[in-house]
C-alpha cells in the first residue's frame, strides 16, 4: 500500500474511535421518554405512594434540571422518579444516588461513594428508576447524573426528606405535568 493510502487508513480509524468515544451526534440529538408512575403490584395492599425524599437539580458540568422524588410504593417497592427532566445526552449517563450530601464536581461524587441505578433512559422527560428494597436509603443523599465515559457530573439533585407522608396518584400525575 502507498504512503498516501496508509495515511488516509490512519485518519479513518482515528475518526472511527474519536467518534465512538465521543458520540457527537448525542449532542444533537436528545432521547425523550415519558414514563407513567409505577403502578403497585395487583397483589399489593391498597395505598398511595409515599414521598420519602426529594430534591431539584442543579448543574454541574451540564445543565440539568428537573425534580428527583424516590417514593415508597404500597407494595413495598421503592421507585425514583424524574420529574420535568431535562439535561445533555452523552455517552454512557447513568443515574446514581450518592452518598454526598451534595456534589458541585467530580470528585465528590467518586469520593463519596455512590450506587448506580442504572443508564439514563432519556436526557428529557420523566422516567423511574428501581431503588433496590435493601438500599439503606439513610446513607444516599444526593441523585446525580453521571457521564461514565468519561467520568463527568453532568447534575446533581440533594434529597431531602419530604414534607407530604402520602401521596395520592392525582399528586403523581400533577407533578408529572408540572
Amino acid at each position: 500500500m502507498s504512503r498516501k493510502g496508509w495515511v488516509v487508513l490512519i485518519a479513518l480509524v482515528v475518526v472511527a474511535v474519536g467518534w465512538y468515544a465521543f458520540r457527537p451526534e448525542r449532542l444533537l440529538i436528545s432521547q425523550k421518554v415519558n414514563e407513567q408512575f409505577p403502578a403497585a403490584s395487583k397483589t399489593s395492599s391498597t395505598g398511595s405512594p409515599v414521598a420519602l425524599v426529594s430534591g431539584n437539580f442543579h448543574d454541574v458540568a451540564h445543565k440539568t434540571t428537573g425534580l428527583a422524588t424516590i417514593y415508597g410504593l404500597p407494595d413495598g417497592r421503592r421507585t425514583l422518579r424524574l420529574t420535568r427532566f431535562e439535561t445533555s445526552n452523552g455517552p454512557e449517563v447513568q443515574v446514581y444516588l450518592g452518598q454526598a450530601s451534595d456534589a458541585t464536581d467530580n470528585d465528590t461524587v467518586t469520593k463519596a461513594g455512590f450506587v448506580t441505578l442504572g443508564p439514563m433512559k432519556g436526557n428529557i422527560g420523566d422516567q423511574n428508576y428501581d431503588v433496590p428494597a435493601d438500599l439503606d436509603l439513610a446513607k444516599y443523599h444526593s441523585v446525580t447524573i453521571w457521564c461514565h465515559r468519561f467520568g463527568v457530573n453532568f447534575g446533581t439533585a440533594p434529597l431531602a426528606p419530604s414534607s407530604a407522608t402520602g401521596v395520592s396518584s392525582t399528586e403523581v400525575a400533577r407533578n408529572s405535568q408540572s
